[in-house]
C-alpha cells in the first residue's frame, strides 16, 4: 500500500497506537497468505481510524462498498448501536469464505449483512438512511456512488472514500487510458465543490476523503 510516510515513521506510529486485536492480526496474516492483492486490506492504523470514527458517530446503519476480507468491516462495526447493522458489499465471491471465517469469530457477526455482487446493482435495493458510508470499491465509480448515496446519508452523517491520492498519481495529469486516476481526480474535484458537505482530504496511507453532510 502506498503511504506518504517512511517505513520507520509508520512503524513508530503503530507502536504508539492501541494494539491490534488478535483476530484482526490473524485476518491480516491470512489475507497476505491467501489473496492476490493483499495490500488492499485496511490494516492496523487505518482500521483504528475507522473504528474511532464509528465509535464517535455511534451509527445505527453503515454501508460499506468493498468488503475485501472484512478487516474494515469489523473495525467499523465496533461503533454500531445495539440495534445497528452494517451492510457490506463485495464483488468477488471467492473472498466470501475468509470474510465469514473471521466474522464468525467476533461478537459482531449478527450485525453484519454481507452481499456479494456489483454495488451499483445492489444499492438500489437498500432502503436505509446511512450514518456512515465507506467507499473502497472500484475507483472508476466513486463519483457515481457519491451521487447515488449522498441523498440517503443522514444529516451530519459521514462518508469516507479510500485511496483518493492513488499512490500520488492524483498530482499528475492522467493519460487517456488511466481511467482510475482520472475518475479519482474528478471525484475529488466534485466533492471539493459540493456546497452540501464539509470535506477533509486526510493524507492517511493512500488518502481518505472525509465528507460530512450539512
Amino acid at each position: 500500500m502506498f503511504t506518504l510516510i517512511s517505513d520507520e515513521i509508520e512503524d513508530y506510529c503503530e507502536k504508539h497506537s492501541s494494539k491490534e486485536e488478535d483476530i484482526l492480526y490473524q485476518l491480516y496474516r491470512e489475507t497476505f497468505q491467501k489473496t492476490l492483492r493483499p495490500r488492499m486490506i485496511s490494516g492496523h492504523i487505518q482500521g483504528l481510524f475507522l473504528q474511532m470514527i464509528s465509535n464517535l458517530v455511534k451509527p445505527k446503519r453503515i454501508l460499506e462498498l468493498g468488503t475485501f476480507t472484512g478487516y474494515s468491516t469489523i473495525c467499523l462495526a465496533k461503533g454500531l448501536t445495539n440495534d445497528g447493522l452494517i451492510y457490506t458489499i463485495e464483488e468477488e465471491p471467492e473472498l466470501e469464505y475468509i470474510i465469514h471465517k473471521y466474522l464468525h469469530q467476533t461478537p459482531l457477526y449478527s450485525k453484519v449483512k454481507l452481499m456479494i455482487g456489483k454495488a451499483l446493482d445492489i444499492i438500489p435495493s437498500l432502503h436505509e438512511t446511512w450514518d456512515i458510508i465507506y467507499i473502497d470499491a472500484d475507483k472508476t465509480n466513486y463519483l457515481n456512488y457519491y451521487k447515488i448515496l449522498l441523498p440517503s446519508l443522514s444529516k451530519n452523517g459521514i462518508l469516507l472514500a479510500d485511496n483518493v491520492l492513488w499512490s500520488g498519481k492524483i498530482l499528475n495529469h492522467p493519460s487517456s487510458d488511466d481511467k482510475e486516476t482520472k475518475a479519482l481526480s474528478e471525484f475529488n474535484e466534485y466533492v471539493q465543490n459540493d456546497n452540501n458537505v464539509t470535506n477533509l482530504l486526510l493524507p492517511l496511507r493512500d488518502g481518505i476523503m472525509i465528507v460530512q453532510k450539512i
